[in-house]
């Protein structure tokens, strides 16, 4: 099937949730991302520091999947394959999933990300985002401003390019 739901189930990280880490250092993984998690097969919770935020991008096979295919774009032996292979793959941590659904946060993912108590978990299709709960709702603003900001961009192109040429421009 492609993208959508599965047998009635969303098959992508949607939505977002916040849940406490306990004293260890563990967190419940939302329900609704294990059973993604699960139905992709990846064994345990791929995780690598994001490139665009104080966050940590998450996920399984779909998002390995996604890495493969944006290096498969770059050249073999390439700086720039190199430059991401590094920053996507060399970075990374394969964190175990316990049978209660809850993963062991690593020091460097809690430092990366600044997490302490609490940890915003941020669907994003094919992956989703650990945050520190206050940096994700200073994102989200900012992510909603900007939208904002596209769309009327996006509206103003669109209506630009449905305007009936001028007199002047037709032959």
């Amino acid at each position: 099937m492609k993208g959508g739901f599965w047998n009635g189930v969303l098959d992508r990280f949607v939505s977002h949730f916040t849940n406490r880490l306990d004293a260890k250092g563990r967190v419940s993984i939302p329900a609704t991302f294990r059973a993604v998690l699960a139905r992709d097969g990846f064994e345990g919770l791929y995780v690598h520091p994001s490139l665009d935020a104080q966050a940590v991008d998450c996920g399984g096979n779909a998002l390995l999947k996604e890495i493969d295919g944006l290096l498969n774009t770059l050249s073999p032996y390439s700086e720039e394959r190199d430059l991401f292979s590094t920053a996507l793959l060399g970075t990374s941590e394969v964190l175990k999933v316990d049978t209660e659904g809850r993963v062991v946060l690593t020091e460097s993912v809690k430092a990366y990300a600044g997490l302490t108590t609490e940890v915003t978990f941020v669907g994003q299709g094919h992956k989703f985002q650990i945050w520190e709960p206050s940096r994700f709702r200073a994102h989200l603003d900012e992510a909603r401003d900007r939208v904002r900001d596209l769309r009327k961009q996006l509206s103003a192109r669109h209506a630009a390019a449905d305007q009936p040429r001028s007199q002047g421009a037709r032959e």
